[in-house]
């Protein structure tokens, strides 16, 4: 099986942790999930479930299906981390489920806000990649779904923020620098005239974790999929340009070396470690790695390490139920065992 997206780094990597390109489709003749009974829920879900797994693609083999009643809420928490679901998808009761190709680069949420939310994420800065992916996946249910399609509105969805294109596109970027020299605030304010918003880790509402944020379109009605992610590239590698420029800057300061490489000490001798403290040293050290302060540690164990460490995923990696104490020291010893 191929390595997981979070454990490569991409094109632009040393900025763009992951590009994703997420679809919102509702199957004709039934109502949006807000409205469906539990039995039409579950219509949905078989129909989506047969559609993905029986369309003779050379990629549906690949693909679990996921009941999520079944799955304990450490396991949900784990698919939350790794922004393979939405924290909305876990916390519904209705019937549900998810369908997850086999290296988690494509997932399928039936039943959340919409009928389908169709997700392709990938390594670094690659939107035509991901978006000729999802649109390929897009046309091949939709041959055995019939999306709801108005030749005014586009994609009929539950949200009206969402009807045109369905689409969001969006990069992960990860701006130490310009977090810290208290940029982030204009820079959001002025994505937002260009029809961009930039939020947190995980989406709508979250907070940014260890300098991470999500930047994506707002718009979808009116505007063509190819025109939002020109769009999107363009404020990106403005973006690019900023925080490297920044980075250099920093990288000469006696203060920010000096925490470079504190975090780095930490992560290869702690044997106790919070998640919180291990995503800041883990920022640090990634840093430290994309100005040439530290140079034997590898983006890519970086990458993968920010998603490993989470408190649910750890957990779900170990096989066993760890108390507070017990999941800092696996994780401090995996971060040892790594950061070397």
């Amino acid at each position: 099986m191929d390595k997981k997206w979070y454990e490569l780094n991409g094109k632009d990597g040393e900025v763009v942790i992951s590009t994703r390109i997420r679809l919102a489709r509702n199957l004709e003749q039934y109502p949006f999930p807000i409205r469906c009974s539990n039995e039409l829920r579950k219509e949905i879900v078989e129909k989506v479930k047969d559609a993905v797994l029986n369309n003779n693609s050379v990629i549906s083999s690949r693909f679990s299906c996921i009941n999520v009643d079944n799955i304990n809420a450490g396991e949900k928490v784990s698919l939350v981390e790794r922004h393979l679901v939405s924290p909305e998808f876990i916390s519904d009761k209705g019937e549900r489920a998810l369908m997850l190709l086999d290296d988690e680069s494509v997932s399928i949420m039936v039943n959340e806000e919409d009928h389908v939310r169709l997700q392709v994420m990938c390594e670094g800065f690659d939107l035509d990649r991901a978006y000729e992916q999802a649109s390929r996946i897009d046309t091949l249910l939709d041959e055995h779904l019939k999306f709801a399609f108005s030749d005014k509105l586009g994609y009929l969805t539950q949200c009206p923020t969402n009807l045109g294109t369905g689409m969001r596109a969006s990069v992960m970027l990860h701006l130490p620098a310009l977090q810290s020299t208290k940029a982030m605030k204009k820079i959001s304010e002025n994505l937002s005239k260009l029809g961009l918003t930039l939020r947190g880790t995980y989406g709508e509402g979250s907070e940014p974790v260890a300098a991470m944020y999500q930047l994506s379109n707002q718009i979808s009605l009116g505007i063509s999929e190819k025109t939002a992610i020109e769009n999107l590239k363009n404020i990106t590698k403005q973006l690019i340009a900023q925080e490297m420029k920044t980075r250099e800057a920093l990288s000469s300061q006696l203060n920010v070396q000096d925490s470079v490489y504190r975090s780095e000490g930490i992560l290869k001798s702690a044997r106790l470690i919070t998640c919180d403290e291990a995503l800041k040293h883990l920022s640090n050290v990634r840093l430290g790695i994309t100005t040439g302060l530290i140079k034997d540690i590898s983006l890519d164990k970086v990458n993968r390490l920010i998603v490993e460490i989470q408190p649910a995923t750890l957990i779900h990696y170990t096989g066993k139920p760890l108390n507070p104490q017990e999941r800092d020291a696996v994780r401090a010893t995996l971060l040892r065992n790594n950061i070397c």
